[in-house]
């Protein structure tokens, strides 16, 4: 019993995040086969218990006799109590209360039984029973510092954390135990925060720190912890906080710890604002990560922060991606910043398109004689770093050549030989062991580097002189004439060539460095000018919104917004950005709110972005014109099912209304017009392109849950020839205006009002738009509607000459998801 106890104190891992449970035994979810111990050392004590009973329990004229069977009874409970066995460790306990009353054991046997209560859920139980044995006994103190502690833990279960907290004091207080009483001690401070108590918090916290070597030292380090989160950053004496945390770091004791007390230091440096030195304690705190992984995570969390004020995001966005995988998923903290993940994705796409247009309009607007002036310079750069690393590749090469052939000398040693007959070669001993295997650690790849590639190529021109890239190119005619005619009459008569001509020849052939490689990618054309300064104005705008709505960045959000203002952009950016930095402004200065409002009541004064800033009510505010209005008008003829006009006039109002929240909304009904009219297949290339486009919208997400959910179900219908009960009968039209289709309608419409066509019904189902079905629906076989379609086609008072397709409701539901009705006539027609 005392070793399986024992296991489950070294294998258990507190998560001193959260408060602390009162016992550190907790429930294993991962249940094994029933009936079998999860513990060998329970198991055996289980059985050891039961053969005790079996074999000495003396049971004379009802009395058992024997004095230690009660104490197998309550090693039998505990046993089971510890391998997660509730329900038969109740059984032993009970079997204690009801036979032996007046064993020496009854009070211990009590408090375990309320334990098992408390692990089946029954707290009101544990309440009761334990609060009448601690009014009506007088317990010995470790008995009372058990039952306070149980009692403490059910109120905490009942959410009712001033009598947890008062009950756990007496437990503390009582207990015989160092590291009890050091967890209780912990455990008080974390409720104590819980109910703001601060100063009572760090009081308890103390009282753990100062029981030194008497605690387990992960009690003391976290005690340390718990302070440094309640220190006050602004007003805290920081010298001593610094002195105290260097003292810890110091002490060899902590060594097990440096991962919490780094990661302590570093939050302190950042919210003193000193970004390098706390950089470098969150790296350090992820070089000694041990096994928490809330801490790995809140190191990359914190480091994602960092550089996420500092507007680096691309490696903001790694550090969340790292924080993601070590973050539980179902707690808030993971929605929330995968949520800022996300919406990284749309500022990193938008800065990229920002900075990238921006530089190219700043270097087209430019004299030629400038622009070739940047990008020498530029060039230059390239050389120097493309020449540092050739020659610090050149410095490892020579260095690891040296090393082998250092080996190799080592390893044929005539005394290291005569010494060591019969055995393998050690590795030199003067060489370090992280040299052991290096050549086969360090891969230096000839061709990833451009500037030993065109050396490369010069030299092979020296010897070979122009081959044509053909198979055989060693055995072409290759004379000294030949020779001599790939090279200058200098380099032929001095036999060698210079470093200047190899260095002019390998500029010659790294187009990188040649001004003429990126003089011919900039634009020309004004037109392509004029696109590259449109995109990247609705960049521009975009950033403004996002920084002010989704990430309250309101300082950045005014930079991109003012910038775009001065970038002269297309008439339907400067309202909405105006509008966007109003209301920014009105946060950050009123002053220069006040000059905005002015400015779009001057300049717009019947916009519905006027009548927003001066307080209009949703009645005086006209929807006629708004984007909200023309949605409405749209989407409301789809619904009527006038698919034709809104496909035609949905990419105007699109490129209308382009940088407005509204447009994922255009796009979507788009996406589910094209499926009306063009097919499944189309229906989702338009779906995926909402998806892409608007990941963060309601309509992206939705267009993205469709892709996984519903598509794949719907690409799986095919025609059948099941029969059913169900049947059609199509007569294809033209538009529903048609005269022709008119025509066909009246006589259909008067065929259904005779006794022959009582129970049917017709309608006008759109097909592609310019084909289209009137439906006739109640046909109960195949039969019927052959009947019907042949009295349409016959009968002098109707003569409909339509050809008639009878088909089965399922079938006709797969033609119009797919349209391919044509097929559907093929197959039948073979």
């Amino acid at each position: 019993m005392d070793k399986g106890v024992e296991s489950i104190k070294s294998s258990s891992n507190d998560n001193f995040w959260k408060r602390l449970p009162i016992e550190r035994m907790q429930i294993n979810e991962d249940l094994t086969e029933e009936g079998k111990a999860k513990n060998q050392d329970f198991e055996l004590a289980e059985t050891k218990a039961t053969k005790a009973i079996q074999k000495h329990s003396m049971n004379i004229d009802g009395t058992e006799r024997n004095s230690q069977i009660d104490e197998a009874y309550l090693l039998l409970g505990k046993a089971r109590y510890y391998d997660q066995r509730f329900v038969p460790a109740l059984d032993a306990f009970n079997y204690i209360l009801y036979k032996y009353p007046n064993s020496s054991k009854i009070y211990e046997a009590k408090i375990w039984r309320e334990k098992v209560n408390m692990r089946l859920g029954n707290d009101a139980v544990v309440v009761s029973n334990m609060t009448k044995l601690l009014k009506d006994q007088k317990l010995k103190k470790q008995v009372l510092a058990d039952a306070n502690a149980l009692l403490s833990q059910a109120f905490l279960n009942l959410e009712e954390k001033d009598s947890a907290v008062t009950k756990l004091k007496l437990a503390e207080k009582y207990t015989k135990r160092n590291n009890e009483r050091a967890r209780y001690r912990f455990i008080l401070g974390q409720l104590y925060e819980e109910l703001g108590k601060k100063d009572s918090a760090l009081y308890s916290y103390e009282s753990v720190i100062e029981m030194n070597r008497k605690s387990e030292r992960k009690y003391v380090i976290q005690s340390q912890a718990r302070k440094a989160q309640l220190f006050d950053y602004q007003k805290g004496d920081t010298t001593a906080f610094l002195k105290n945390y260097n003292k810890l770091i110091a002490d060899r004791e902590n060594r097990p710890f440096l991962d919490l007390i780094f990661y302590q230091k570093a939050v302190f440096y950042d919210k003193n604002n000193n970004q390098k030195q706390a950089s470098e304690f969150y790296n350090a705190s992820l070089k000694k990560a041990t096994t928490d992984e809330y801490l790995i995570a809140s190191n990359y969390r914190n480091l994602g922060n960092m550089y996420f004020k500092d507007a680096k995001y691309p490696v903001a966005a790694k550090y969340y991606d790292s924080t993601l995988v070590k973050l539980d998923i179902k707690t808030r903290e993971f929605i929330h910043i995968q949520k800022i993940r996300k919406d990284l994705d749309e500022v990193i796409l938008y800065e990229a398109i920002a900075s990238r247009n921006d530089s190219i309009i700043n270097i087209v607007s430019l004299p030629e004689a400038s622009r070739i002036k940047y990008f020498e310079n530029y060039i230059e750069r390239l050389k120097k770093e493309d020449e540092d690393k050739r020659v610090a590749e050149e410095k490892l090469k020579s260095k690891l050549e040296n090393i082998e052939i250092n080996s190799k000398t080592a390893s044929i040693d005539p005394a290291t030989s005569n010494q060591n007959p019969g055995m393998s070669v050690q590795k030199s001993p003067l060489l370090p062991p992280s040299m052991s295997n290096i050549n086969q650690q360090v891969s230096i790849f000839y061709f990833y580097n451009p500037t030993t590639v065109a050396f490369g190529k010069v030299e092979f021109k020296k010897s070979w002189g122009q081959r044509a890239l053909k198979g055989n190119w060693r055995q072409s005619s290759f004379t000294p004439t030949a020779i001599s005619a790939s090279f200058s009459t200098d380099s032929i008569n001095s036999n060698k060539v210079s470093d200047e001509d190899v260095l002019a020849e390998t500029e010659q052939i790294i187009e990188e460095y040649s001004t003429d490689f990126y003089l011919k990618q900039l634009p020309t054309s004004q037109k392509v000018i004029d696109s590259i300064a449109k995109e990247r104005n609705s960049a521009y705008y975009q950033l403004g919104v996002i920084y002010k709505e989704k990430f309250k960045e309101y300082e950045l959000a005014t930079s991109k917004l003012e910038q775009l203002l001065k970038n002269n952009p297309e008439e339907k950016l400067i309202l909405p950005a105006m509008y966007n930095l109003y209301k920014v402004y009105q946060i950050t200065d009123s002053a220069k709110a006040e000059a905005m409002r002015n400015s779009i009541n001057s300049r717009f004064p019947d916009s519905r972005y006027a009548q927003l800033i001066n307080n209009k009510t949703a009645d005086e505010i006209s929807l006629v014109g708004t984007p909200e209005g023309v949605y409405n008008k749209w989407y409301k003829l789809y619904e009527e099912e006038d698919y034709v006009p809104v496909l035609e006039e949905i990419d105007g109002l699109i490129n209308q209304f382009s940088g407005d929240e509204i447009v994922s909304k255009f796009e979507l009904l788009k996406a589910n017009t094209i499926a009306k009219l063009k097919g499944l297949s189309s229906y989702k290339m338009a779906l995926q392109y909402v998806a892409d486009n608007y990941p963060n919208s309601e309509e992206g997400k939705n267009a993205q849950e469709i892709l996984v959910n519903q598509i794949p179900f719907l690409e799986q219908m095919a025609f059948n020839s099941k029969d059913t009960k169900n049947w059609k009968i199509l007569y294809k039209v033209a538009a529903k205006e048609d005269k022709s289709t008119k025509a066909i309608e009246d006589k259909i419409k008067k065929f259904i009002t005779t006794v022959n066509g009582q129970g049917l019904r017709y309608s006008f189902d759109v097909y592609t738009g310019k084909e289209n079905f009137i439906t006739i629906h109640g046909l109960n076989s195949a039969a019927h509607a052959q009947n019907i379609a042949s009295l349409l086609k016959v009968n002098k008072e109707y003569k409909i000459d339509e050809l008639a397709v009878v088909i089965t409701n399922e079938n006709y539901k797969v033609a119009q998801i797919n349209k391919n009705l044509d097929a559907y006539l093929a197959s039948k027609i073979e």
